[in-house]
């Protein structure tokens, strides 16, 4: 019922790899994310522990990620974090956590990117009425 969302910037561990779950597309990677702090008394930045986070993206969001991410890329992540912990076979309780992305895009602080939008496949309703995919639901505007 509450679920706690994070946004997290880091870096892409290695390539996205994507599996059928069912008739369902999903993705997964790995961001690592070190944190940084400036300490007064040294006068430099000191990197903290790198935390690492495994993230699983569906559908749309799957395929896209699938395309746009390679290892080392900068990324931002927003989704849903859940904490997975269980006993490995040293007997060691383990936490991993994990983030089921609702957003993920390129972090355009580290450089630069290109978008594409993906094609919408038409509809029955709109080949009928003969709107095409892309142009239907642009937000009430009209051509002149």
């Amino acid at each position: 019922m509450y679920e706690t969302t994070v946004t997290l910037q880091g870096w892409l561990g290695g390539d996205v790899t994507t599996r059928m779950a069912g008739d369902t597309l999903v993705a997964n990677f790995r961001v690592a994310s070190t944190p940084r702090r400036y300490q007064r008394k040294s006068e430099s930045w000191v990197d903290g522990a790198t935390q690492w986070y495994s993230v699983s993206a569906w559908r749309a969001l799957a395929e896209n990620c699938q395309q746009s991410l390679r290892r080392g890329d900068p990324v931002v992540v927003h989704g849903r974090l859940t904490v997975n912990t269980w006993t490995n076979q040293q007997g060691v309780e383990v936490s991993s956590l994990e983030i089921e992305a609702i957003h993920v895009g390129h972090d355009l602080t580290r450089g630069t990117s290109s978008f594409t939008r993906t094609p919408r496949p038409a509809t029955a309703a709109s080949t009928e009425s003969g709107e095409s995919g892309d142009a239907a639901g642009v937000a009430g505007q009209t051509a002149a």
